[in-house]
């Protein structure tokens, strides 16, 4: 951690702040929800000792990155040209863009939507998604008792209370619950309409092994200081992006692409997922590999870090 050095640079109208190592290619690493540029701690000097330069940013509305107030300013798009503007930032013509959980649509988009200056793409967690018939809102599921979790941090205000009331407990318990080590548990993605998001959570007694508690204590103090909104927003905007990405349905990401995720990942287990991984290349017709972790959970990158970096490195040297 101590060859890591902070910087911030000016993109798409906002300051980010990035984490930086190693000189060479660019790789941009893009964080998802609750997290921040420290889930790729593990990553940055992997890749910085293959020759890489690699960049983690606080993604818009994280940790020392700006967070606008207005919820219509965290769309894929505005994302999208916070990562072309980093390059711009660096003076870099072209890189290689990863992300986990929300940052794996970024890079998705990303590359699809500029595959002029992302020459390819590394997606943990999060599939593809092909634009849908319908507002995604309107396909989610829920019951008389309960709303799937997207549906529940739509309204601003509601999910920050309940996240910011106690932040390290609130990160303990999706650090464990989201994790390859936590009991198998039914309608973890839904949240009871009399309850909250953490009702299904557990805070465990003690931390699996790949998280400290350094590590919690570092998520705590960050989202302590700003809170949760600005990750919220991102969900606040699905359906805008909806509308905003009809140009561009049907399109395919054409860039080459790896796809990581674990086999106890909750996305695995949301409707129709398990069929899309299956098909992926109909989507991403240059996906060189799938990889599918044994026993992993969510937080692919920190729970398997060592899988990880292999995969991304050996995806990176077939690249020209």
């Amino acid at each position: 951690m101590t060859n890591i050095e902070h910087r911030t640079v000016e993109t798409n109208g906002i300051r980010m702040h990035l984490a930086v190592q190693g000189a060479g290619p660019l790789v941009v690493l893009c964080h998802g929800f609750p997290e921040s540029w420290y889930s790729w701690r593990h990553q940055l000097p992997a890749l910085a000792d293959a020759g890489f330069c690699a960049v983690a940013p606080d993604m818009r509305g994280y940790g020392q990155t700006e967070a606008p107030a207005e919820i219509d300013r965290y769309t894929l798009l505005h994302l999208v040209g916070d990562m072309v503007g980093l390059l711009d930032a660096l003076g870099v013509e072209t890189a290689v863009i990863a992300g986990h959980d929300w940052g794996a649509p970024v890079a998705w988009y990303t590359a699809l939507l500029r595959p002029d200056r992302f020459r390819a793409v590394i997606a943990l967690s999060v599939p593809f998604f092909p634009r849908g018939p319908a507002r995604p809102t309107t396909m989610m599921p829920q019951t008389d008792d309960a709303i799937f979790y997207q549906l529940y941090f739509q309204t601003p205000g509601v999910a920050e209370e309940e996240l910011e009331r106690d932040v390290p407990a609130t990160m303990r318990r999706l650090a464990y619950s989201g994790s390859g080590d936590a009991p198998r548990r039914h309608a973890i993605g839904m949240v009871p309409r009399a309850g909250g998001f953490l009702d299904h959570t557990v805070d465990p007694g003690s931390l699996p092994e790949w998280i400290t508690t350094a590590d919690i204590d570092f998520y705590a103090a960050e989202f302590g200081r700003t809170g949760f909104r600005g990750g919220l927003n991102w969900y606040r905007n699905i359906d805008r992006n909806w509308e905003l990405l009809a140009p561009f349905a049907g399109a395919r990401v054409t860039v080459p692409a790896l796809y990581v995720a674990g086999d106890r990942d909750l996305v695995m287990a949301f409707r129709g997922v398990d069929q899309l991984v299956a098909n992926l290349s109909t989507f991403v017709p240059n996906l060189r590999r799938t990889v599918m972790l044994p026993g992993c959970g969510h937080w692919t990158q920190q729970e398997r870090p060592r899988e990880v970096n292999a995969a991304m490195l050996d995806f990176l040297k077939t690249l020209t």
